[in-house]
């Protein structure tokens, strides 16, 4: 419809002058799922459903609904008004703005173009059902109006339910929200956005308070940006959990800011969680110093056939894994603080890390599955069982078929009462810096069923003088050669180890942060047939380490304890 210029002038009025046009970070060019590894093109394409008008309106086209606490009017066509419900029957754009005191916001339409509705500062509440109710569309989208705050509120209870009507802003056909504006919602009695099928969120400032589930696509969920603060009661924080078609059920975000802080899990996917940037802080289950309730679920990122994360930075503190896949985990980037309860990042079948500096601060078993392979990165794990391990899901006495591939990367090992380095498979060493503070105890710092093959890299790992019958080297079959070290009482934590050749120069300084009575030490630098001297104590001018690690500075002041010349690949010495 088009507006002469006395009615333009006085809509533009109304609407506190909304532009025509959506302002955005940036322009959106629909396009297909990313593939991954398990879902390569098994997705429901999105360029068949997304297009970049869907984020363009004309204020010459617009209708406009006001809100006067119990009684509305409309401006234009397309939309009826019966007591506190509008209803929109018609495609096109409608702007609504004024507070609804029990009142509907109704969307109801056979038309094949989209529904926009604009929300320029309203706030709308329903104690009976869904305050925003897309009951029919085939495509209906929220735009936040710059400048503007839009609140949504339900009831605790709901009289009508006739569609499954379960949020305060409900949807049975795509929905998605975009703009520069804040909305506000409150579930009270169940989700705080949702509904029968796919969403998509495409910017705004979005703060979600929720009973059950804070902001649900059935189909899927898509974040293009945004920045959302969720919190639940009883739910999951974002999800999508359609279960019968494997083309549905995923999670895809390319970026935005997270804040979820979620009774359930922060982000779940029925099938694939794909991140590809974006900023995440999460507690789940009230956090890592709490248990999850038995059948319940509290983790952080959570997807059954796929976690593949690419973020800019993710701090979580769970009460259950940080990092879960039914079946594969792959971490390509990102900057991760994870505190758990159970295990920092566990997938049932493969892990891969490609990159990133992860730390994890406190877990049951810090990285589990039964593949996990690393090319590059920095590792800060600590835990009370064992910090990686790789398992076909028994505690297997014998070769399970378990692997643990590291190509790079430096890790830095610490755990509690378990191996900080443990296969019940083999493990395969090409590159990087391996440094494990093991237990005290009977446990020991690598354990393996099968071989440990390594063919490059540095390993030093101190462990507990009672477990030294059962003390595991790297393989004879390493072409990189090892010292498997053990004393014969016990030194104290902090006590500074060293190995020089028989010039003085330095290969290994080392500062264990617990009681050590054996070590493994693995480096390019121990030469066959070379002569090298052990010591204790002492001091060294470095003034930088990692994990107690010096890799460079002169070492002065200690204690020699004895001298070994590599014959073999593996050097069996006790002092």
């Amino acid at each position: 419809m088009n507006f002469s210029k006395s009615i333009l002038l006085l809509t533009l009025f109304t609407l506190g002058c909304f532009s025509c046009k959506l302002a955005t970070d940036e322009t959106i060019t629909p396009g297909t799922t990313t593939s991954t590894s398990n879902t390569p093109d098994t997705l429901v394409p999105l360029d068949q459903i997304e297009a970049s008008t869907d984020y363009t309106y004309d204020v010459n086209t617009t209708n406009i609904i006001k809100l006067n606490g119990a009684s509305i009017t409309v401006t234009g066509t397309g939309a009826t008004v019966s007591g506190s419900t509008v209803t929109i029957s018609a495609a096109g754009t409608y702007a609504i703005s004024g507070n609804l005191t029990n009142g509907q916001i109704k969307v109801q339409t056979d038309a094949t173009d989209p529904v926009k509705l604009v929300l320029n500062g309203i706030d709308i509440s329903n104690s009976t059902t869904s305050p925003i109710f897309i009951d029919k569309a085939k495509k209906a989208i929220l735009f936040l109006a710059k400048g503007t705050t839009n609140k949504v509120t339900d009831g605790a209870t709901y009289t009508i339910t006739t569609e499954g009507q379960n949020a305060a802003i409900y949807s049975q056909t795509y929905l998605a929200i975009a703009g520069e504006g804040n909305l506000n919602v409150t579930g009270n009695f169940a989700d705080g956005i949702g509904g029968k099928d796919g969403l998509l969120i495409n910017g705004g400032n979005i703060t979600v308070n929720a009973k059950d589930e804070g902001i649900r696509g059935k189909d899927y969920l898509v974040v293009r940006d945004g920045n959302l603060t969720v919190t639940t009661t009883s739910g999951d924080g974002l999800k999508s959990d359609y279960y019968d078609n494997t083309k549905y059920g995923y999670v895809l975000i390319d970026k935005g800011t997270f804040k979820i802080t979620s009774q359930g899990d922060a982000i779940s996917a029925y099938t694939s969680l794909t991140v590809k940037g974006g900023t995440f802080n999460f507690i789940t289950g009230g956090g890592s110093s709490k248990t999850v309730v038995t059948g319940g679920s509290a983790k952080g990122f959570k997807g059954q056939t796929l976690v593949k994360l690419a973020v800019t930075s993710a701090t979580i503190s769970s009460a259950d894994d940080g990092i879960n896949s039914d079946t594969e985990v792959i971490i390509e980037k990102g900057t991760f603080n994870i505190s758990s309860a159970d295990d920092g990042i566990h997938a049932n079948s493969t892990v891969t890390i490609q990159d990133g500096n992860i730390t994890i601060s406190k877990s049951f078993e810090g990285i589990e599955s039964k593949t996990i392979t690393f090319e590059k990165g920095n590792f800060n794990i600590i835990s009370s069982n064992d910090s990686i391990n790789a398992t076909a899901g028994s505690d297997a006495q014998q070769d399970d078929g378990s692997f643990i591939n590291i190509n790079g990367g430096t890790f830095v090992l610490d755990a509690q009462n378990g191996d900080p380095l443990d296969s019940n498979g083999g493990i395969k060493m090409t590159d990087g810096t391996v440094i494990i503070h093991g237990p005290s105890g009977a446990e020991v710092p690598i354990d393996y069923n099968g071989t440990f093959i390594v063919s490059k890299g540095t390993i030093i790992a101190t462990g507990g003088s009672g477990n030294s019958r059962m003390f595991q080297a790297p393989s004879t079959t390493s072409t990189t050669n090892s010292l498997k070290l053990t004393f014969s009482s016990t030194l104290s934590a902090n006590t500074l180890f060293a190995v020089t050749d028989e010039s003085g120069n330095v290969l290994v300084i080392f500062k264990p942060t617990k009681t050590f009575g054996a070590i493994i030490f693995t480096s390019e630098k121990l030469v066959k047939d070379k002569k090298y001297n052990i010591y204790t104590g002492g001091s060294t001018s470095a003034t930088t380490n990692t994990g107690g690690y010096y890799s460079s500075g002169t070492y002065s002041g200690g204690t020699l304890r004895g001298s070994f010349t590599v014959s073999s690949s593996v050097n069996t010495v006790s002092l």
